[in-house]
């Protein structure tokens, strides 16, 4: 994609997309595992951190001992993140303030110019 940020049409594009396609656009890295699951974490490289190159979206996964399992819970993870902000969003509609709120203010600003005035030398 070029330089622009996403838009929702694009996350939903992607959240529809399969997820052979969705691997495709990604970078995939597999790492050692810190954290509990004993010795097997510290020797084998199954933890797995996938970063979708046009949107850069990044999911790790390191819940499998199994890399292939965490490369498929990264790509779900992805599909969740973007059908999460596939949401377009809301229209705003523009409107007027209340009789009652108008004046509300001008009564609010009409007591702090008074106390304001109040606030000069004393004169003896």
């Amino acid at each position: 994609m070029d330089s622009r940020e996403p838009t929702y049409r694009d996350y939903a594009f992607w959240a529809r997309q399969p997820l052979e396609d969705i691997a495709r656009d990604c970078d995939v890295q597999a790492f050692r595992a810190s954290g509990p699951g004993g010795q097997c974490v510290n020797t084998t490289d199954s933890a797995v951190r996938m970063t979708h190159v046009p949107s850069g979206m990044t999911a790790t996964s390191r819940e499998s001992r199994s890399q292939f399992r965490n490369r498929q819970l990264c790509l779900q993870k992805l599909r969740e993140q973007f059908a999460r902000k596939a949401v377009p969003p809301k229209v705003r509609r523009a409107t007027k303030a209340t009789r009652a709120s108008k004046e509300r203010r001008l009564a609010e600003k009409r007591h702090r110019s008074q106390t304001k005035a109040q606030r000069g030398r004393v004169d003896e």
